[in-house]
This record gives structure tokens, C-alpha cells and sequence, in this order.
């Protein structure tokens, strides 16, 4: 049987038509009333909360997502431990599947696996084995929810990235795998991998599609995906950037860019390189409504008449402050 997922990008590699994701989920579920701190993976099971996160995921399919994430970033019993919840693991992200399940119909359901927040020996604790075998936890509800593929996203170290594709793999080695990682510093992640060293390692590992997520806004977004499509034009690259930085205004976290910034620069990935595109942190449906009037409305722009506005990542020998603040930051990512 064909994977939902494969014959989406099939078709986008046969028409030339990029296929849309969606955007943000905890910060749509914290407008909905999630408050900041709380695993908004509980609201999957709490059968007053269902009905918000159906109605997430159902925006975005309205906006015109052609597929979406599971309400399950942090979903790994490595982040559930935080609030006492890792021996639910299976059943928060079966839950969180089925929801989207019931939603998106012939759509795409993707997955979602975002990082443990932990650090690999030897700077830290976390052995790729038991982060293997956590990861696998999480994907084996995922499955029993109905994902047809697993998505895993803003990662910062590759051996974690391997870890979780291998955890996935173990329970369901034929679905499809897309992996992004975040790059926010520099045009590095914090464990320093550039964009080009991440599809070239990443590609070793028959990958449905690779990119990049979150970051610093659609700027440095954009960079990463041109880097990506230099080193390997033959993948189908992820752009999924945030609407631009956080900023406090009367107390509430904003992002600045708008469903119309947004949309060009959705236009402005796709011409980098870009078959997957859609939003970060900050996204809302009016911006995914946006994007996507914008990619099959107007027409695609030509490269030649576009220039990167951040310049392509220079390698730098981090110092050992820089180096340390990596640490720090994901650790509680």
C-alpha cells in the first residue's frame, strides 16, 4: 500500500508543487489556555482539553495544511519525566495520533518527536542505547495512533537524530522518516553542525525528506535551506521556520512576523530549494492561510532575482564559553 506521505511527495516531485505543512502547536494550545510549563501532551487524553487540540490540528487543515504534527513534540518519556508522566508515554502519543487521525482523514499525519533535552555521554548521561530505546517508546504509540510517518524535528546533535530514527525503526521500519534540526546559532546548531554537514550525514540514512525547523525566523531559515540544496538537490528539503523572534508585550510572548511576511517567505524557500514548507513557533492558521494563497496563487519566483538575506554560515572554532552555553541551552530544550 502507498504511504500517504510518499505519494504526496511524489506528486509534488512530478508537478513541481510544494506541499504544505502546518505551523505551531504549543503556542496555539497556550491561546487555547495551556499554561506555560504544563506538557501540553496531557491535554491528548483530558477529555475536556480533546476538543482544543482537534481544533488545532482541524485549522490547520482548513488553512490548506497538506499535512500535520502530533500534539507530541515532548512526548519522549525523557520530557515526560519532567512532570511524572513517563510511564504514559504510549498512551499520550497514541492519543495525540488518534486526534489527529480523526481529523485529517486522507491528509497526512505526521509523527512529531522533538528532542529529549538530555546530553549524550560524555559530556552528560544519556547513552544513544537507552535514548534509542525511549524514542522507540514514543513511536510505538505514534503507530498505534495511525502516524503515517514519523517526524522528527528541531534537533541540534546528529547522534540524537540517529538514535531517534533508529527508535522509530525498530517499531515500524516501513513508514516513512523525515528529520529536521534547528539551527540557531550562527547557522550552527548548538552542538555546531552546519547545514551542509546535516544532509550530507543525514542523507546516509534513506530519509524521506531533511531541513530545517524553529530557529531565528525566516532568515536564517532560508540560508539553511539554500546551504542544504547546494550539497543535494535530489532530497525533498524542509523549511518550517519560526514567525520571527519572541518579544514581551504587555506580558504576552508575540512574534512580529505576519501571516504576509510569511508568506513571502514561503515563496522566497521554495525558490532556495525547499518541497515541504510551513511554520515554526508563532504560526498560526492566518499565517498558514497565507502561505499557502501565496504558493499556489502567485507565481514561483525565479532565483536569479533573489538574494539570501543572512550570508551562508562560516565555520568558527567555537571557544569554550560558546561551547558551554550550548550545553546549557540543550539541556533544557
Amino acid at each position: 500500500m502507498t504511504n500517504r506521505l510518499t505519494k504526496l511527495l511524489e506528486h509534488a516531485r512530478v508537478t513541481g508543487t510544494p506541499i504544505l505543512a502546518d505551523g505551531a502547536m504549543g503556542t496555539q494550545l497556550m491561546a487555547a489556555g495551556l499554561l506555560f510549563g504544563d506538557p501540553p501532551e496531557l491535554w491528548n487524553v483530558l477529555p475536556d482539553k480533546q476538543d482544543k487540540v482537534r481544533a488545532v490540528y482541524r485549522s490547520y487543515l482548513d488553512a490548506g495544511s497538506d499535512l500535520i504534527l502530533t500534539n507530541t513534540f515532548g512526548g519522549s518519556p525523557f520530557r515526560l519525566k519532567m512532570h511524572n508522566l513517563q510511564n504514559r508515554t504510549f498512551e499520550l502519543n497514541k492519543a495525540g495520533a488518534e486526534l489527529a487521525r480523526q481529523e485529517a482523514g486522507e491528509r497526512v499525519v505526521a509523527g512529531d518527536i522533538g528532542p529529549s533535552g538530555e546530553i549524550f555521554t560524555p559530556m552528560g548521561s544519556l547513552t544513544y542505547e537507552a535514548a534509542l530505546e525511549g524514542f522507540a517508546r514514543q513511536a510505538e504509540g505514534l503507530v498505534a495512533g495511525g502516524a503515517d510517518c514519523f517526524w522528527i524535528e528541531t534537533m541540534s546533535d546528529l547522534q540524537e537524530v540517529r538514535a531517534a530514527i533508529d527508535g522509530a525503526r525498530k517499531v515500524a521500519p516501513e513508514l516513512p522518516v523525515v528529520a529536521t534540526m534547528t539551527f540557531d546559532t550562527r547557522g550552527f546548531t548548538m552542538m555546531g553542525v552546519s547545514p551542509a554537514d546535516a544532509i550530507t550525514e543525514l542523507a546516509k540514512l534513506d530519509l524521506a525528506a531533511i531541513g530545517g525547523n524553529c530557529g531565528n525566523g525566516p532568515d536564517e531559515l532560508e540560508a539553511v535551506v539554500y546551504a542544504m540544496n547546494l550539497v543535494r538537490r535530489d532530497i525533498p528539503i524542509v523549511g518550517k521556520s519560526n514567525a520571527g523572534m519572541p518579544v514581551f508585550v504587555n506580558g504576552k510572548t508575540t512574534y512580529q512576523a505576519t501571516p504576509a511576511v510569511m508568506a513571502e517567505t514561503a515563496r522566497r524557500i521554495r525558490a532556495f530549494g525547499a518541497t515541504i514548507i510551513g511554520g515554526c513557533c508563532g504560526n498560526t492558521p492566518a499565517h498558514i492561510a497565507a502561505m499557502k494563497h501565496a504558493l499556489i496563487s502567485q507565481p514561483p519566483l525565479d532565483l536569479s532575482t533573489i538574494a539570501l538575506t543572512v550570508p551562508l554560515a562560516k565555520r568558527q572554532e567555537a571557544s569554550p564559553e560558546r561551547r558551554e552555553r550550548r550545553t546549557r541551552r540543550e539541556a533544557v530544550n
